[in-house]
């Protein structure tokens, strides 16, 4: 499945669909909720990074095409880009 057909199916309610989001994981400030997608028989790296509460709140979502065999694989590689993301961008993730 190439990329294009699966950022198409994020909108069609295609192939892929996120499985229930895991628990949240804080993360210097910023708090980390894994969504693992199923993609055919594996699943795509997702997430959500939040920062602040009720109005205040700061939201990004990322979908990347990594696609992994193994759930929990995929959500232990979920929360380290994540965490690499909030490393190297800290609050301009949210720009």
């Amino acid at each position: 499945m190439s990329i294009l057909s699966s950022i198409k199916g994020l909108f069609s309610g295609g192939e892929s669909a996120p499985e229930k989001a895991e628990e949240s994981i804080e993360y210097k400030g910023f708090m980390i909720t894994p969504a693992p997608m199923k993609d055919g028989g594996q699943f795509r790296v997702a997430a959500t990074i939040t920062k602040g509460e009720a109005e205040e709140q700061k939201v990004h979502s990322f979908i990347r095409s990594d696609l992994i065999a193994s759930r929990d694989e995929c959500i232990e590689i979920t929360v380290r880009k994540a965490k690499l993301t909030i490393d190297q961008l800290g609050d301009n993730i949210f720009r």
